[in-house]
């Protein structure tokens, strides 16, 4: 027990400096959306604004159409997720099944794909959305995020799939179920957890996704949060910093509201999943 208390402590140590690291970023953030002007340009910035203002909120909805954008990134986002979960989960469970040539041929694609950096895909996917007459347009940015989040749900999926017991289907089996009536009340439920967070993961790349967005949207109307944001830089790269980031701290909320509701139920999903089972 002594040996272990100095070592549980060293762990609980590392983990709240690690914290602290992660979370100084979005603190520093909210500090400079809050401040005015003059404490902006100040030589001592404090993390407590002294005289704390909305004022860079307003200028930044005064600037830039913040809601518009929003409204294209969660329209985006929320499509991407759903599409990209409605493809991968049965293609996950055929994966995590079938021990075929064809299981292990996509397992190494999903690998592969994962490698591919964004600069060497653009081009090709700039080509065939402009022959589906895609470009500039929210489905086609949607068919982009879904294609890239595709492969790590399939990824992620095929885990949560491996990890329910063949034995519970097959003794669904045993008692008269068929095959879609297995997969709907025995592997579904348990299946839950891994769907949202699959969901979860989809919509918050597809939300942050910045270089697909700026390359195919050239229409203002049509452009996402991430890209509206930039344009609180000037062209000599001076940044307009209190609406910068406010606009920022804005943008990060949708993210931090959907895990923190989701987070939760992911754990009461495998609960009762498991009850059900």
């Amino acid at each position: 027990m002594r040996n272990g208390r100095p070592a549980r402590v060293g762990q609980y140590t590392a983990l709240l400096a690690y914290l602290v690291f992660l979370a100084f970023p979005f603190l520093w953030l909210v500090s400079t959306a809050f401040k005015p002007p003059r404490e902006l340009g100040s030589l001592h910035p404090r993390w407590i604004p002294e005289d704390p203002t909305l004022d860079n909120f307003r200028q930044a909805f005064d600037e830039q159409p913040l809601l518009h954008a929003a409204l294209n990134s969660l329209l985006a986002a929320l499509a991407a997720a759903v599409v990209a979960v409605l493809i991968a989960t049965p293609m996950a469970y055929v994966v995590a099944r079938r021990r075929t040539r064809l299981a292990k041929a996509v397992t190494g694609w999903v690998v592969v794909s994962q490698a591919f950096p964004f600069v060497l895909l653009i081009i090709p996917l700039f080509l065939a959305l402009k022959n589906l007459r895609l470009i500039n347009s929210v489905p086609g940015l949607v068919l982009v995020y879904v294609v890239w989040a595709l492969p790590f749900a399939l990824w992620m999926l095929a885990g949560y799939v491996r990890a329910v017991p063949p034995e519970l289907e097959e003794a669904a089996a045993v008692d008269g179920a068929g095959r879609v009536r297995t997969l709907v009340s025995v592997t579904a439920p348990l299946l839950a957890p891994g769907i949202v967070a699959t969901a979860l993961f989809a919509f918050i790349t597809a939300w942050n996704e910045f270089f697909f967005a700026l390359v195919l949207l050239k229409t203002p109307e049509k452009q996402t949060l991430p890209v509206v944001l930039t344009h609180f830089i000037g062209a000599e790269g001076v940044a307009d910093l209190g609406p910068l980031a406010a606009a920022a701290f804005l943008a990060t909320l949708p993210s931090l509201v959907v895990f923190a509701v989701i987070q939760r139920r992911i754990t009461g999903g495998m609960l009762t999943g498991a009850v059900k089972s």
